[in-house]
């Protein structure tokens, strides 16, 4: 889903709700603006089940939307406020369009320098055992030529070649299922500085939207722990479930312990006091700030590393090349 179109959405929908349109017609004239896609089937399916009578509930509960826009949207119908729960979800969606764009720009150079490495890699494997190395040596052997140390090394060397393209297409793989599988991604991305605040920014924004419709804590934790991918996050938000199950308060004794969680994240939260709302969402801004500044570091860091890595595996592969050619060139130097 594109967090930034699904956020113009619910701009607009709430703005039309407010001019007195009813949820029916609004939902099926910006489904008509919509590009085709998986959001405007699942928006159109909606409308039409609300058309025909279905309940909210039952409305949107076959819907493929995430967990928390689909709760919060029950919320703001119950409290007779759909279109501010629209709103809140619209600046939600959005500031995790602008973490997520980031971070999409940051894995996207690696990714292609990966992949081109291995196709180089692969492309020179494919030529000498195919091609150029049968017969090589044996073309040297026959002229009773000595062949220098960097040459008998070369040939030692490209016996193996094959496993410079299996090796690159490995990290290549898992790179591409650390980024893109969800359980990968939470298991591994969150231990980097950027995503590690994003995560953070992501509990904090969640916890802030579900306190101001009027959910309370413990449900609300419940609600982004079923929803975090990170499951070392998911066990701290369950740790806060069981320390407000035995009747802790104050937002520093609940978040006692944690793995992934800061103690400068508690502090945040627990200066507010009584309003956790407000320290929640002091929280987000701050790691939201704080995630897109890692993440502009780490995009200026990756492009240096991630093209002295190509090059590395460019002239590593291009000096065994050229040490296989190291006899001619000698040859052609004596016959000057």
């Amino acid at each position: 889903m594109k967090y930034d179109e699904f956020a113009f959405f619910n701009q607009q929908l709430a703005a039309m709700l407010r001019d007195g349109i009813p949820l029916e017609g609004a939902l099926q004239r910006l489904c008509q603006e919509m590009r085709r896609g998986q959001l405007r089937d699942e928006l159109q399916a909606l409308e039409a089940d609300l058309a025909k009578g279905t309940p909210m509930s039952d409305a949107l509960a076959p819907r493929q939307l995430p967990e928390l826009y689909k709760r919060m949207i029950l919320v703001g119908v119950k409290s007779n406020d759909l279109p501010g729960a629209l709103t809140m979800l619209a600046d939600y969606f959005q500031r995790q369009n602008s973490v997520w764009t980031r971070l999409k720009s940051m894995m996207t150079y690696p990714l292609i320098v990966m992949f081109v490495a291995f196709s180089i890699s692969l492309l020179l494997a494919f030529a000498w055992g195919c091609v150029i190395g049968p017969g090589f040596k044996d073309v040297y052997s026959g002229m009773g030529m000595m062949l220098p140390g960097a040459t008998l090394f070369a040939f030692q060397t490209l016996q193996d070649i094959w496993a410079f393209p299996i090796v690159l297409g490995l990290l290549f793989l898992g790179l591409v299922a650390v980024v893109f599988v969800p359980a990968m991604r939470g298991k591994f991305l969150w231990r980097l500085p950027a995503f590690k605040e994003a995560t953070i920014s992501r509990i904090a924004s969640s916890l802030t939207l579900l306190l101001k419709s009027g959910v309370n804590l413990p449900d609300a934790i419940g609600l982004v722990e079923q929803l975090e991918t990170s499951k070392t996050a998911a066990a701290d938000l369950q740790q806060w479930r069981k320390n407000l199950a035995v009747g802790k308060t104050k937002f520093s004794e609940i978040a006692a312990t944690n793995e992934i969680i800061p103690p400068m994240f508690v502090w945040i939260v627990a200066s507010a006091g009584e309003d956790m709302i407000a320290g929640f969402n002091r929280a987000a801004e701050i790691y939201h700030s704080r995630a897109i500044y890692r993440t502009e570091v780490a995009l200026f860091s990756v492009l240096p590393i991630a093209s002295l890595f190509l090059g590395a595996v460019v002239i590593s592969q291009g000096f065994l090349v050229i040490c296989m050619f190291l006899p001619m060139i000698q040859m052609v130097s004596n016959m000057s």
